[in-house]
């Protein structure tokens, strides 16, 4: 049996939950569907600092804060893992998950991103043997340990100032020879005498002794050398992707799966929204998704009284 309601969002992370709360405060029947716990990435920060209202909170924390928000008008959350969205003839949407069927005329995909992987030998190999990219998740296993962290951005290098508390040390391996990470991010890490950088340069294979990580191959871009690195973890962080396949058939995205919208939020398809980190946009922090969320929620409720107005 088709569950129907005048909004789905796809995925509950702040943008989501935003969506949601906005969505169903204007008195529509919402469904959150999403393959994990809500709050998405939040769920793996340990602290957000840079959300108005608090000075530092872990991020868990606010996720379910956000969680009670978004679900005090009636908003609803269930599991559910998106497998394809067909638009029907009468332009609604449906959504087909591994195990329900549900039909909507407003989509809202806040589905994401993900980390990006490196591709070299022994990643896959050592997955959850000491390649991670959650220094919140993972952190704790390296206690008194040293690790590397891999990335020059915002997530590399504050996970790996947050590593320094556990581990011995943080050797930061960046292929350029300076940062893009936040200023402030920046000044954390140069100052914290147990974090290392190793310029110029790229992993080239993670190796260990069948059952764990134990070092790191390196290639210096500038000089040519190659290197080995002891390290009992890497922590990688060198971008993302969209999690955008479920609507690979929908032409709503750039050759990348980035989805675009206008700034309103709406895709190409109407009644078809996309916000926060799945889109394409500058800045993915909680901040922007929150906002995009706010939007969304809103041209879902002038979407469906444009309908009503067509009908009559």
């Amino acid at each position: 049996m088709v569950k129907k309601y005048d909004v789905i969002v796809i995925g509950a992370g702040p943008g989501g939950m935003t969506a949601a709360l906005y969505a169903s405060r204007a008195n529509l029947s919402v469904l959150m569907l999403d393959r994990g716990i809500y709050g998405g990435q939040m769920n793996n920060t340990a602290e957000v600092e840079n959300y108005p209202g608090f000075r530092s909170i872990l991020g868990p924390d606010l996720a379910q804060q956000m969680y009670d928000s978004a679900t005090q008008f009636g908003a609803q959350y269930a599991y559910g893992n998106v497998e394809s969205v067909t638009v029907l003839d009468d332009q609604s949407k449906l959504i087909k998950t591994d195990s329900d069927e549900f039909q909507t005329d407003v989509l809202i995909i806040a589905t994401g991103s993900q980390y990006r992987k490196l591709g070299v030998v022994g990643e896959e190999e050592y997955s959850g043997r000491g390649v991670s990219y959650c220094a919140v998740c993972d952190g704790a296993f390296f206690k008194d340990k040293p690790v590397v962290v891999v990335g020059g951005g915002d997530s590399a290098i504050e996970e790996g100032t947050y590593l320094a508390q556990l581990v011995s040390k943080v050797n930061v391996v960046h292929r350029r020879d300076k940062l893009r990470a936040q200023k402030i991010l920046q000044d954390r890490a140069f100052a914290n005498e147990k974090v290392n950088f190793i310029w110029d340069s790229e992993v080239t294979e993670i190796v260990g002794d069948g059952q764990k990580v134990t070092g790191v191959k390196l290639h210096n871009k500038k000089t040519g050398e190659d290197s080995e690195l002891a390290t009992d973890g890497i922590f990688i962080y060198v971008g993302s992707e969209p999690m955008s396949a479920p609507f690979k058939n929908l032409p709503i995205m750039d050759e990348k799966g980035w989805i675009l919208t206008d700034e309103k939020m709406q895709t190409s398809i109407p009644g078809i929204f996309a916000i926060g980190d799945v889109r394409k946009k500058e800045l993915r922090q909680i901040t922007t998704a929150v906002g995009d969320g706010g939007i969304a929620g809103q041209e879902s409720f002038n979407y469906l009284e444009m309908l009503k107005d067509k009908q009559r």
